[in-house]
Protein backbone atom coordinates (compact mmCIF):
# COMPACT_ATOMS: atom_id res chain seq x y z
CA UNK A 1 0.00 0.00 0.00
CA UNK A 2 1.80 3.28 -0.62
CA UNK A 3 1.11 6.35 1.32
CA UNK A 4 0.19 10.04 -0.10
CA UNK A 5 3.78 10.73 -0.09
CA UNK A 6 4.92 8.01 -2.49
CA UNK A 7 1.78 8.40 -4.86
CA UNK A 8 3.19 12.12 -5.17
CA UNK A 9 6.79 10.82 -5.59
CA UNK A 10 5.57 8.49 -8.78
CA UNK A 11 3.83 11.53 -10.11
CA UNK A 12 6.71 13.73 -10.33
CA UNK A 13 8.90 10.81 -11.72
CA UNK A 14 6.15 10.22 -14.48
CA UNK A 15 5.39 13.81 -15.00
CA UNK A 16 6.88 13.92 -18.20
CA UNK A 17 7.18 9.86 -19.64
CA UNK A 18 4.99 9.09 -22.43
CA UNK A 19 2.15 6.98 -22.02
CA UNK A 20 3.76 3.74 -22.77
CA UNK A 21 6.61 4.99 -20.36
CA UNK A 22 4.08 5.17 -17.36
CA UNK A 23 2.33 1.84 -18.02
CA UNK A 24 5.55 0.30 -18.28
CA UNK A 25 6.93 1.69 -14.98
CA UNK A 26 3.25 0.66 -12.85
CA UNK A 27 3.42 -2.69 -14.26
CA UNK A 28 6.65 -3.35 -13.22
CA UNK A 29 6.27 -1.86 -9.88
CA UNK A 30 2.31 -3.48 -9.24
CA UNK A 31 2.34 -7.40 -9.67
CA UNK A 32 -1.94 -7.00 -10.86
CA UNK A 33 -2.74 -3.90 -13.05
CA UNK A 34 -5.50 -4.40 -15.30
CA UNK A 35 -6.37 -1.99 -18.51
CA UNK A 36 -9.70 -0.77 -18.62
CA UNK A 37 -10.86 -0.02 -22.60
CA UNK A 38 -14.38 1.84 -23.45
CA UNK A 39 -13.85 1.42 -26.62
CA UNK A 40 -13.40 5.07 -26.99
CA UNK A 41 -9.92 6.93 -27.66
CA UNK A 42 -8.23 4.57 -25.11
CA UNK A 43 -7.53 2.19 -28.06
CA UNK A 44 -4.01 4.10 -27.78
CA UNK A 45 -3.41 2.46 -24.38
CA UNK A 46 -4.94 -0.93 -25.56
CA UNK A 47 -2.38 -0.78 -28.66
CA UNK A 48 0.48 0.36 -26.47
CA UNK A 49 0.07 -2.44 -23.91
CA UNK A 50 -0.41 -5.19 -26.94
CA UNK A 51 3.13 -4.51 -27.74
CA UNK A 52 4.41 -5.06 -24.07
CA UNK A 53 6.06 -8.09 -23.08
CA UNK A 54 3.76 -8.54 -20.34
CA UNK A 55 0.98 -7.24 -20.93
CA UNK A 56 -1.73 -6.16 -18.51
CA UNK A 57 -5.36 -8.73 -18.32
CA UNK A 58 -7.77 -6.06 -20.49
CA UNK A 59 -11.25 -5.48 -19.50
CA UNK A 60 -13.99 -3.55 -20.45
CA UNK A 61 -17.80 -3.25 -18.85
CA UNK A 62 -20.56 -4.88 -21.04
CA UNK A 63 -23.65 -2.93 -19.96
CA UNK A 64 -25.58 -4.50 -22.08
CA UNK A 65 -27.22 -1.04 -23.35
CA UNK A 66 -23.52 -0.71 -25.28
CA UNK A 67 -23.91 0.45 -29.22
CA UNK A 68 -23.36 -3.09 -31.41
CA UNK A 69 -20.87 -1.46 -33.32
CA UNK A 70 -18.94 -1.16 -29.98
CA UNK A 71 -19.25 -4.71 -29.15
CA UNK A 72 -18.21 -5.38 -32.71
CA UNK A 73 -15.46 -3.17 -32.66
CA UNK A 74 -13.99 -4.89 -29.71
CA UNK A 75 -14.16 -7.88 -31.44
CA UNK A 76 -12.52 -6.47 -34.68
CA UNK A 77 -9.84 -5.80 -31.85
CA UNK A 78 -9.56 -8.84 -30.53
CA UNK A 79 -8.92 -10.59 -33.83
CA UNK A 80 -6.10 -7.93 -35.26
CA UNK A 81 -4.14 -7.59 -32.27
CA UNK A 82 -4.40 -11.34 -30.43
CA UNK A 83 -4.90 -9.23 -26.86
CA UNK A 84 -7.66 -10.79 -25.11
CA UNK A 85 -10.68 -8.42 -23.97
CA UNK A 86 -12.73 -9.80 -20.28
CA UNK A 87 -15.77 -8.39 -20.64
CA UNK A 88 -17.57 -7.68 -17.18
CA UNK A 89 -21.40 -7.74 -16.72
CA UNK A 90 -23.62 -6.80 -14.10
CA UNK A 91 -25.35 -9.26 -11.37
CA UNK A 92 -28.35 -10.97 -13.69
CA UNK A 93 -30.61 -10.92 -10.38
CA UNK A 94 -30.05 -7.38 -9.42
CA UNK A 95 -30.16 -6.00 -12.83
CA UNK A 96 -33.31 -8.09 -13.85
CA UNK A 97 -35.05 -6.68 -10.04
CA UNK A 98 -34.09 -3.06 -11.04
CA UNK A 99 -35.68 -3.28 -14.10
CA UNK A 100 -38.62 -4.64 -12.83
CA UNK A 101 -38.94 -2.18 -10.51
CA UNK A 102 -38.00 0.82 -12.44
CA UNK A 103 -38.32 -0.28 -15.92
CA UNK A 104 -35.81 -0.45 -18.97
CA UNK A 105 -34.62 3.59 -19.00
CA UNK A 106 -36.20 4.81 -16.09
CA UNK A 107 -32.84 7.11 -16.43
CA UNK A 108 -34.27 9.46 -18.29
CA UNK A 109 -36.18 10.54 -15.29
CA UNK A 110 -35.02 9.23 -12.45
CA UNK A 111 -31.32 10.42 -13.32
CA UNK A 112 -28.79 7.93 -14.73
CA UNK A 113 -26.55 7.25 -10.92
CA UNK A 114 -28.90 4.13 -10.07
CA UNK A 115 -28.31 2.35 -13.28
CA UNK A 116 -24.72 3.34 -14.01
CA UNK A 117 -24.17 1.88 -10.70
CA UNK A 118 -25.72 -1.27 -11.46
CA UNK A 119 -24.70 -2.10 -14.92
CA UNK A 120 -21.10 -0.53 -14.64
CA UNK A 121 -20.09 0.34 -10.70
CA UNK A 122 -20.77 -3.12 -9.05
CA UNK A 123 -19.29 -5.13 -11.60
CA UNK A 124 -15.99 -3.11 -11.85
CA UNK A 125 -16.03 -3.12 -8.08
CA UNK A 126 -15.31 -6.98 -7.59
CA UNK A 127 -13.42 -7.21 -10.36
CA UNK A 128 -10.65 -4.79 -8.90
CA UNK A 129 -10.57 -6.55 -5.66
CA UNK A 130 -8.04 -8.89 -7.24
CA UNK A 131 -6.05 -5.85 -8.45
CA UNK A 132 -3.73 -3.39 -7.05
CA UNK A 133 -4.29 -0.93 -9.87
CA UNK A 134 -6.30 -0.06 -12.95
CA UNK A 135 -5.55 1.76 -16.21
CA UNK A 136 -7.64 4.33 -17.55
CA UNK A 137 -7.90 6.51 -20.81
CA UNK A 138 -8.73 9.46 -18.65
CA UNK A 139 -7.73 13.46 -19.74
CA UNK A 140 -7.75 16.15 -18.01
CA UNK A 141 -9.53 18.09 -21.06
CA UNK A 142 -12.28 15.64 -21.43
CA UNK A 143 -14.43 17.54 -18.49
CA UNK A 144 -14.02 20.33 -15.97
CA UNK A 145 -14.30 17.54 -13.23
CA UNK A 146 -11.60 16.00 -14.80
CA UNK A 147 -8.68 19.21 -15.42
CA UNK A 148 -6.87 18.32 -12.11
CA UNK A 149 -6.58 14.52 -12.52
CA UNK A 150 -3.00 13.06 -11.68
CA UNK A 151 -0.89 10.59 -13.75
CA UNK A 152 -1.53 8.19 -10.72
CA UNK A 153 -3.79 8.31 -8.04
CA UNK A 154 -5.75 6.38 -5.15
CA UNK A 155 -9.11 5.32 -5.80
CA UNK A 156 -11.41 6.48 -3.80
CA UNK A 157 -14.06 4.96 -5.30
CA UNK A 158 -12.97 1.63 -5.08
CA UNK A 159 -10.07 1.28 -2.11
CA UNK A 160 -10.73 -0.20 0.98
CA UNK A 161 -8.90 -0.09 4.46
CA UNK A 162 -7.73 -3.65 3.63
CA UNK A 163 -6.87 -3.26 -0.12
CA UNK A 164 -5.49 -0.27 -1.92
CA UNK A 165 -6.14 0.31 -5.61
CA UNK A 166 -4.61 2.73 -7.52
CA UNK A 167 -5.49 4.57 -11.04
CA UNK A 168 -2.94 5.12 -13.51
CA UNK A 169 -4.18 7.62 -16.29
CA UNK A 170 -1.16 7.70 -18.87
CA UNK A 171 -3.11 10.03 -20.87
CA UNK A 172 -4.20 12.48 -18.03
CA UNK A 173 -1.75 15.33 -19.67
CA UNK A 174 -2.49 14.53 -23.34
CA UNK A 175 -5.33 16.47 -25.42
CA UNK A 176 -7.61 15.06 -27.93
CA UNK A 177 -5.95 16.12 -30.51
CA UNK A 178 -2.43 14.63 -29.22
CA UNK A 179 -4.53 11.53 -28.72
CA UNK A 180 -5.97 11.30 -32.16
CA UNK A 181 -2.95 12.50 -33.97
CA UNK A 182 -1.08 9.32 -32.30
CA UNK A 183 -4.25 6.63 -33.54
CA UNK A 184 -3.89 8.27 -37.24
CA UNK A 185 -0.18 7.79 -37.17
CA UNK A 186 0.05 4.37 -35.82
CA UNK A 187 -2.93 3.61 -37.52
CA UNK A 188 -4.61 2.08 -35.02
CA UNK A 189 -8.34 1.38 -35.78
CA UNK A 190 -11.01 2.84 -33.67
CA UNK A 191 -14.71 2.76 -33.24
CA UNK A 192 -16.79 3.89 -36.54
CA UNK A 193 -19.10 5.91 -34.19
CA UNK A 194 -16.72 8.71 -34.08
CA UNK A 195 -16.98 9.50 -37.87
CA UNK A 196 -20.47 9.64 -36.76
CA UNK A 197 -20.00 12.68 -34.42
CA UNK A 198 -19.86 10.60 -31.19
CA UNK A 199 -16.64 11.69 -29.26
CA UNK A 200 -17.59 10.31 -25.58
CA UNK A 201 -18.53 6.76 -25.88
CA UNK A 202 -21.05 5.33 -23.60
CA UNK A 203 -24.36 3.11 -23.25
CA UNK A 204 -26.77 3.33 -26.53
CA UNK A 205 -29.56 5.14 -24.96
CA UNK A 206 -27.36 8.06 -22.97
CA UNK A 207 -24.90 8.96 -25.93
CA UNK A 208 -25.24 11.00 -29.01
CA UNK A 209 -23.28 12.68 -31.09
CA UNK A 210 -22.28 16.57 -30.86
CA UNK A 211 -22.18 19.33 -33.21
CA UNK A 212 -19.44 22.12 -33.75
CA UNK A 213 -18.47 23.82 -30.87
CA UNK A 214 -19.70 21.17 -28.41
CA UNK A 215 -17.63 19.86 -25.52
CA UNK A 216 -17.60 16.46 -25.62
CA UNK A 217 -19.04 15.79 -22.63
CA UNK A 218 -22.25 17.52 -23.38
CA UNK A 219 -23.35 13.95 -25.82
CA UNK A 220 -23.59 12.19 -22.39
CA UNK A 221 -26.95 12.08 -20.51
CA UNK A 222 -28.18 15.31 -22.09
CA UNK A 223 -31.20 14.99 -21.03
CA UNK A 224 -29.98 15.90 -17.49
CA UNK A 225 -29.32 19.93 -16.25
CA UNK A 226 -25.92 18.14 -15.07
CA UNK A 227 -22.52 20.05 -14.24
CA UNK A 228 -20.95 16.69 -13.33
CA UNK A 229 -21.68 14.31 -16.55
CA UNK A 230 -19.60 11.05 -14.88
CA UNK A 231 -21.12 7.57 -14.30
CA UNK A 232 -19.27 7.22 -11.15
CA UNK A 233 -16.21 4.89 -12.25
CA UNK A 234 -14.61 8.17 -11.69
CA UNK A 235 -16.60 9.99 -9.15
CA UNK A 236 -14.83 9.08 -6.19
CA UNK A 237 -11.00 11.28 -7.11
CA UNK A 238 -13.39 14.43 -8.21
CA UNK A 239 -14.06 17.52 -6.22
CA UNK A 240 -18.27 17.77 -5.94
CA UNK A 241 -17.65 21.31 -6.26
CA UNK A 242 -16.72 21.60 -9.88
Amino acid sequence: MLDPSEVDDLNRQLATSSPKQVIVELITRLPRVALAFSGAEDVLLYHLASKLPERPECFSIDTGRLHGETMRYIDRLQDRYKYPVTLLQPDEKELEEFIKNRGLNSFYENGHEECCAIRKVAPLRRYLTHYDAWITGQRQDQSPTRREIPVIEVDNSFSTSEHQVLKINPLAKQSSAQVWQQIRLLEIPYNPLHDRGFVSIGCEPCTRAIGPGQHEREGRWWWEEATIKECGLHRGNLDPQD
